[in-house]
């Protein structure tokens, strides 16, 4: 074997190996080989080297030696793991357990898996960028370092284990539950709108709403102020004061980047992030859309970037389909150029397809629904992004009364531009005004006066999370789903919906976090924990320098917390449900078991009783099991017999259940006699799982058997046949006759 290509996944590998020939092999790491233990902190904290114990990750021992000896074989090793700070890492871990050197390692990236790319990187490999590595190392370090030394203080602290602390982790949930808090305190208040519907000199009526009078806009906070508007301008002319038209152009967004992906296939798809992340992953490593368009391509690029750049290859495809597609008028007049956030990493271009050729309606059939419709946004999105812009005619109307203005707006698409393919904003932007004069007389048809209340902030999202995450520099964007999966499946946060609002647990843990633990908890802190993490990555500072000048403050708070908690109690309150105790009436409280949350009733040891919930809390209901009727009779009590399902399988239960409790296991007669009371021999299970044989007459008769009897009769001795289980021979059953064969249907 000449050369051997290394990548994370099973299906990115097969994807590669069609582009590249006979003279490569592609295997798969499948992810990280080695990792820090989990037994162990695995960090040295007592020097300021904070040196790493990796160990090859459990599961894996097969794998590495077969890499190994793929290795050792190789002429040339090429590293293709994603072309990012993970998959720099990744490719470090396998030179280092691989026993790589310099020479024969070769670092390759692509940050679109097609044939063209893979080629380009293979012929243009570079070494393992080490400032990439030490700053995803020194991520790793900071986790494990905040994760292993927090979280046995909250275990003892709340008298309660399991529970877990982290870097990003808390102080996502500490977002979630501040915002909880400014919903419970907030306190609304009452505001009044008047609507007027208007018809003028043609006939055709439009909304017109009360703004204020000529010193500016006026609010109307109470049922007196609107009866005073009212009563003014009752039985007075409407007159048009002003018209003000003008054309606004609408620009298209950029295309996307991870953060937006997550933030519109959210909204728009109703994704959640790890899908979203799964889905968009599977379109990157490659599908199989056919051969009449290339077998196995990747149809996107590479899905974790800040970059809003892209090509002048992928910007040429572009413009030439819109031009043939829609028209020239279509085209910008000049190339758009999108601007860069400042903390942007612009190692890789935006997400965009491979091949703008490829549309979503060409490929609907060769793709899961998910991926279409992910593919869909992505691929709209790009070409809208390299469209003109769409032209919009306003129209802002001004109507006097009595004093007081009343202001209407309206706008049609006068060009409709990229929106011809991609509406961010999921309307049309229509609104049109009948034709107005100034100074024309309106009549007044209805008029609406409505009372209203000022609306609390809404819970987060995942969608709107993930914008705060992005505006407020805490994490990155390819750990967002991450974070948000980790403080979900801790009990942290839960889903109402689509909203994210804090369980009791999540709220406690919280506020122990901001009594003792402020930096940690502190959303300034960790961005700028984030941007020394770039630093390393650039160059401009080292990875035992940022992990010391953070341990240095972080040791200081962890033995201060330690002393400032003695004797103190902290307890947590429990998480109420709306479901009524059926058995003792009590209101029940949420516990999690080995199998998830469920709800219990607080008066245990006493009362027992415990229901199923769903993940937001809401009671799931036992469907009652479907009983299919047969012609067997009980032989207990004489009623009928009737076919349950229950947990391991079919079976049959008497219709008076409770009363009578007689059930009987579903047998299969295979036609062979029994060798000892020559009854039917059957099939049997244990409990509905394992199957096995035994005789009818059970258990008079005691034959059992795990091969399976067949019909044909023993050559040498006349017995019963047995074809062997798990193996291709036919044996005697007779144990003192050695008749045995090959099974000729294998």
């Amino acid at each position: 074997m000449a050369n051997l290509v290394i990548v994370e996944s099973p299906a990115k590998a097969s994807t590669i190996k069609g582009y590249l020939g006979s003279n490569y092999k592609v295997v798969a790491s499948n992810g990280h080989v080695r990792d820090l233990p989990k037994s162990t902190l695995g960090v040295d904290i007592d020097g300021d080297n904070f040196t790493p114990h990796y160990i090859n990750i459990r599961g894996k021992g097969d794998l590495i030696k077969s890499l190994r000896k793929d290795a050792k074989n190789a002429t040339k090793v090429f590293l293709a793991t994603d072309p990012d700070r993970e998959g720099e890492a990744i490719s470090w871990h396998l030179a280092v357990m691989l026993g790589l050197d310099e020479a024969k390692a070769k670092r390759v990236t692509f940050n679109e898996i097609t044939k063209t790319a893979v080629k380009q990187g293979v012929k243009n490999p570079r070494e393992i960028d080490m400032e990439l590595v030490n700053s995803q190392q020194a991520r790793r370090l900071l986790d494990r370092i905040v994760g292993y030394k927090l979280s046995p203080f909250l275990w003892k602290t709340l008298s309660k284990s399991n529970l877990s602390a982290g870097r990003v982790q808390s102080v996502a949930t500490r977002i979630i539950c501040e915002r909880e808090a400014e919903i419970n305190a907030f306190v609304p208040d009452e505001y009044w709108s008047i609507e007027a519907m208007l018809e003028g000199e043609s006939s055709e009526a439009f909304k017109a709403k009360f703004y204020g009078n000529a010193d500016g806009k006026t609010e109307l906070k109470s049922e007196e102020d609107t009866n005073a508007v009212l009563n003014a301008i009752k039985g007075n002319p409407y007159i048009v004061k002003s018209i003000k038209k003008a054309v606004r152009a609408r620009n298209p967004q950029p295309p996307f980047i991870t953060s937006t992906l997550q933030q519109e296939a959210s909204r728009k798809l109703g994704f959640q992030l790890t899908r979203i992340m799964k889905i968009a992953q599977s379109l990157y490593e490659g599908v199989n859309i056919g051969a009449e368009n290339g077998g196995v391509v990747g149809l996107i690029t590479y899905m974790r970037t800040d970059s809003m750049r892209i090509s002048d290859d992928a910007y040429n495809a572009a413009k030439t389909y819109i031009g043939e597609r829609f028209g020239e008028e279509y085209l910008p007049k000049s190339r758009r150029m999108f601007k860069i956030d400042q903390n942007a990493q612009d190692a890789h271009e935006a997400i965009r397809p491979t091949n703008v050729m490829l549309s979503p309606d060409k490929l609907k059939s060769k793709l899961t629904n998910e991926q279409y419709k992910l593919y869909k946004l992505i691929w709209e999105r790009f070409i809208a992004s390299q469209m003109a812009s769409a032209a919009i005619d306003t129209v802002s109307v001004e109507i006097e009364n009595s004093g007081y203005i009343f202001r209407t707006n309206g706008n049609t698409v006068k060009f409709q531009g990229y929106l011809k393919i991609y509406n961010e904003a999921d309307d049309t932007g229509e609104n049109a005004l009948p034709e107005l004069k100034e100074n024309e007389k309106l009549t007044e048809k209805s008029i609406k006066p409505e009372q209203h209340f000022t609306e609390p902030p809404a819970r987060y999202t995942e969608g709107t999370l993930v914008k705060f995450f992005k505006e407020n520099g805490i994490g990155r964007p390819s750990t967002y789903s991450t974070i948000i999966a980790n403080i979900i499946s801790r009990g942290y946060v839960r889903r109402e919906g689509k909203s994210l609002c804090p369980t009791p647990l999540g709220e406690t843990t919280t506020k122990l976090m901001i009594e003792n633990f402020p930096d940690i908890v502190d959303c300034k802190f960790t961005a700028a924990m984030e941007d020394r993490l770039d630093n390393i990555a650039n160059g401009s500072e080292t990875m035992n320098g940022v992990l010391a000048s953070f341990y240095k403050g972080f040791e200081k708070e962890l033995c201060a917390a330690g002393e400032k908690v003695k004797g103190a109690e902290y307890e947590l309150p429990p998480e109420l449900t709306d479901i009524i105790c059926d058995k003792c009436g009590a209101t029940m409280i949420v516990k999690n078991g080995k199998f998830g949350r469920f709800a219990a009733c607080p008066n245990y040891p006493k009362c027992k009783n415990t229901r199923p919930i769903d993940n937001e809390g809401h009671l799931i209901e036992k469907k009652p099991r479907e009983a299919a009727e047969t012609d067997m009779i009980c032989e207990k009590c004489g009623a009928p017999m009737v076919m349950r399902q229950g947990r391991y399988g079919q079976f049959y239960a008497c219709s008076a259940y409770p009363k009578c409790k007689n059930t009987k296991q579903i047998t299969k007669d295979i036609g062979v006699k029994c060798p000892k009371c020559s009854g039917k021999i059957v099939s049997r299970s244990i409990k509905g799982r394992q199957r096995f044989f035994g005789c009818e007459n059970y258990p008079a008769c005691d034959f059992s058997s795990w091969d399976t009897p067949i019909k044909e009769k023993c050559p040498k001795c006349g017995s019963m046949l047995l074809k062997k289980k798990g193996k291709e021979t036919i044996v005697c059953y007779n144990k003192d006759c050695d008749y045995q064969r090959e099974d000729k249907q294998q």
